[in-house]
């Protein structure tokens, strides 16, 4: 296996052991280690080169689905067991990916965009966050009607996994099939998985053509919304000020999930 594949493989790990954690948005993740750019392009622009497209998918597919099987449930413990330094190791993780989104952006000059992109992908994501748990309350059923149905919930999924910032586990929640899904993962209930997964590529497909337009005709205000929806990210998992000697262990995790991603970059650019 070549240091590349090696590499998205590692990324797919991340970005599947932590797309399940409610809360946690897959595609901040991913734009955060800097896989997402060729995430979309690879998809969008499948049918230009096959190859290196499948190539690429399958390689991140692959470990997205070891980190979810590996990584969700000790991810869930700890977020049980420790969740302010575990959400303050990923708001530092957060953070260190920020510069990266803002370079992306080309901002070479400051102007009423700069803060009115961003504040208006922050807002998108917060309002989304105050729609109480089944809000979108959809029956599963039988037959063609919830086939239909759970394919129609795949494609709504789809838009949680391509942007940043909104959390796919949370939109589930919305939608009133957080735990069905879980259920049906953990039994592989292809049943359930079938329709599901088929709404979900749907889904991903129509979006990632619409992404990719707008990140190459409209650069600045994509990216400058993108980092909008990634700071919601962190408002979304903020748990408070820690009290005593565990403030100090925060912001020892804060500065570890931070330093880890400078240290990617690093040795990405090296």
């Amino acid at each position: 296996m070549s240091k590349i594949m090696l590499t998205t493989a590692l990324k797919g790990l991340c970005v599947g052991g932590t797309m399940l954690v409610p809360g946690v948005s897959g595609g901040s993740m991913a734009m955060i280690l800097g896989i997402y750019d060729k995430l979309i392009e690879s998809v969008s622009s499948f049918f230009k080169d096959i190859k290196n497209s499948l190539i690429f998918l399958v390689t991140f597919s692959l470990g997205a689905g070891v980190g979810m099987i590996l990584l969700a449930k000790p991810l869930l413990h700890l977020i049980e067991s420790y969740p302010m330094l575990l959400l303050y190791f990923f708001i530092g993780v957060v953070a260190g990916g920020v510069p990266m989104i803002y370079q992306k952006a080309e901002v070479h000059s400051i102007s009423w965009k700069v803060f009115l992109y961003p504040a208006a992908g922050l807002a998108a994501v917060l309002l989304f966050e105050l729609l109480p748990a089944d809000f979108f309350q959809m029956g599963t059923g039988e037959g063609i009607p919830g086939f239909l149905l759970l394919a129609a919930a795949g494609i709504v999924a789809a838009v949680a996994l391509v942007l940043p910032g909104i959390s796919v586990s949370y939109l589930l929640l919305l939608m009133g099939i957080y735990d069905k899904t879980m259920m049906a993962i953990g039994d592989f209930n292809l049943a359930f998985l079938i329709p599901l997964g088929s709404g979900i590529i749907l889904g991903i497909i129509l979006t990632t053509k619409l992404l990719e337009n707008a990140m190459k005709n409209h650069t600045q205000a994509t990216y400058l919304i993108i980092l909008g929806f990634v700071a919601g990210s962190v408002a979304e998992v903020f748990p408070g000020v820690p009290q005593g000697i565990e403030f100090i262990f925060c912001i020892a995790a804060f500065i570890a999930g931070f330093g880890m991603i400078q240290l990617l970059y690093s040795i990405e650019r090296s």
